[in-house]
């Protein structure tokens, strides 16, 4: 079983809004999911993106591989340093 992180589509037709899902690479776009890490608004200026790194390493140390599109978003959008 392949493991993905990618967006789910929510909201109404023209106004979408995302999730950022954890789910098996065979399921539907919006099937079932294993784990919501995050969301992701693009009808905001700026775009918001709210992600939680902590779920998404945990995930990714697992074998869980990023889509193009979540890998640009956390490129774009990277974990803030850890405070020391």
């Amino acid at each position: 079983m392949a493991v993905r992180i990618r967006l789910s589509r929510l909201g109404r037709k023209k106004k979408p809004f995302y999730r950022i899902v954890v789910q098996n690479s065979e399921a539907s776009r919006n099937g079932k999911f294993l784990e919501i890490v995050g969301t992701y608004d693009p009808l905001k200026s700026p775009a918001t993106v709210n992600i939680q790194y902590d779920k998404v390493a945990s995930w990714m140390a697992k074998g869980a591989l990023p889509t193009t599109t979540v890998k640009s978003l956390f490129k774009a959008h990277p974990a803030p340093a850890a405070a020391e």
